[in-house]
């Protein structure tokens, strides 16, 4: 594993497209499947690079095949001047309905998290294997340092899920699903799942 100078985003837009939340805040661009990927993926470049400047930003050896994000708790005003400058670059690149639908959604998940969310837990907010290498044991192999990392500081983790088939692929890895909600923009049900240190 490395943090790359190159990142995989067109393998996480090819993995994720069919997400609730990211059709959801790409939706400006549903009529072009193109324009719709490159907003993805920009979307991608920049989170991936937030992880690694606040939190871990990993992908395999051959960059092209996916990668993970997570965000690390981070001092109020690391957090505030990151948040700023992550509303700048939407409001940037999404299209009004897509920014709109971001903060909506965004605003519902973080009022539920904190009931069953530990302190202090570390975050993995995107996994993504290009969809011709899933099922080869890659999304595990992308998570296994920070879940090391993790267990050898007594860190919780936890994430949140609009894919149902990928709760038993977290459950393989120590996360049990705390809690679902469903989310009224995208209409859907999200998991959210923790995972106690080891």
């Amino acid at each position: 594993m490395k943090n790359p100078e190159l990142l995989p985003t067109p393998a996480l837009a090819d993995a994720l497209i069919i997400d609730p939340f990211y059709l959801a805040i790409s939706v400006d661009f549903a009529h072009d499947m193109a324009a719709r990927k490159q907003v993805l993926a920009a979307y991608f470049g920049y989170s991936l690079d937030e992880a690694g400047r606040t939190g871990r930003c990993l992908t395999l050896e051959d960059r092209e095949l996916g990668a993970a994000a997570w965000l690390l708790p981070r001092a109020s005003e690391v957090d505030a001047a990151e948040s700023a400058a992550k509303n700048t670059f939407l409001a940037a690149t999404l299209g009004p309905r897509g920014l709109g639908n971001y903060h909506r959604i965004v605003e519902f998940m973080a009022a539920q998290a904190p009931a069953v969310v530990p302190a202090g837990a570390w975050y993995l907010s995107i996994l993504g294997v290009s969809p011709a290498s899933q099922g080869r044991g890659l999304g595990a192999r992308l998570l296994a340092s920070t879940l090391a990392e993790a267990d050898a500081a007594g860190v919780p983790c936890f994430l949140e899920t609009f894919t149902p088939r990928s709760v038993a692929f977290y459950e393989r890895l120590g996360f049990r699903t705390e809690a679902t909600h469903h989310e009224p923009v995208t209409a859907s049900d999200y998991a959210i799942m923790c995972r106690p240190p080891r």
